[in-house]
Parts: structure tokens; sequence; C-alpha cells
């Protein structure tokens, strides 16, 4: 069993930034592929990154790549998204989750935080 908690949502400005963390329970932290989703009102829940349990791999949605990088720290059991020139589009819930496979499919993660909200104004 894997425990998410999300932090470090909120409201910024249309260009600016944010760091989202995941903290999570267990001893195991480092088997774990680790994942970003979001999902905006009335819309599907979208991939947004990965990240392999060393934190040697990692890959990215084509609307975040070169504004979003995800990280780990396996002795912090945290994972975290730092969000760059941020838009308008990117108002989402967002939602770590933790799976034994490096997949993009929201199906193949067992386990999901409560989700953070951020919301970037027009």
């Amino acid at each position: 069993q894997v425990q998410l908690v999300e932090s470090g949502g909120g409201l910024v400005q249309a260009g600016g930034s944010l760091r989202l963390s995941c903290a999570a329970s267990g001893r195991t932290f480092s088997i774990y592929a680790m994942a970003w989703f979001r999902q905006a009102p009335e819309k599907e829940r979208e991939f947004v990154a990965r990240i392999s349990g060393s934190g040697s791999r990692t890959s990215y949605a084509d609307s975040v790549k070169g504004r979003f990088t995800i990280s780990r720290d396996n002795a912090k059991n945290t994972v975290y998204l730092q969000m760059n020139s941020l838009k308008p589009e990117d108002t989402a819930t967002y939602y770590c989750a933790a799976s034994l496979s490096l997949t993009t499919r929201a199906r193949e993660y067992p386990y999901w935080g409560q989700g953070t909200q951020v919301t970037v104004p027009s």
C-alpha cells in the first residue's frame, strides 16, 4: 500500500511558476514509478509527466514539454512537479499516482493522491 499526499497548488498568474509536491508513505517508494495527471472541469483526466523509480527516466505530455519538470527525492519519499510559464489552460486539479509500471495510462496506476488545485486566470 502506498498513500500519497499532494501539496503546493494555488492561484498563479499566467507566466508564473509553481512547484507541486507529493509525499508518499512506505519504505519501498523507490520501486514505484510516479506520475502526475491533471483533470480540468468536464474533461477527462490526462497524463502530464512520469518518472521511473530511480529517477533516470522521465517523459512528458506534449502540452507541458519544456515548461514542466518532474523529479523525485527517494530519501524523502517525495516526487515534485516544477511548473514554469504557466498558462490558463494548465488550470486543473493535479494528482500524483504510483505504479509498479512506468506507463502513461491512468488505469495502470493503483495508488492516487487526493489532488491539489492549480488555477491560472486568463
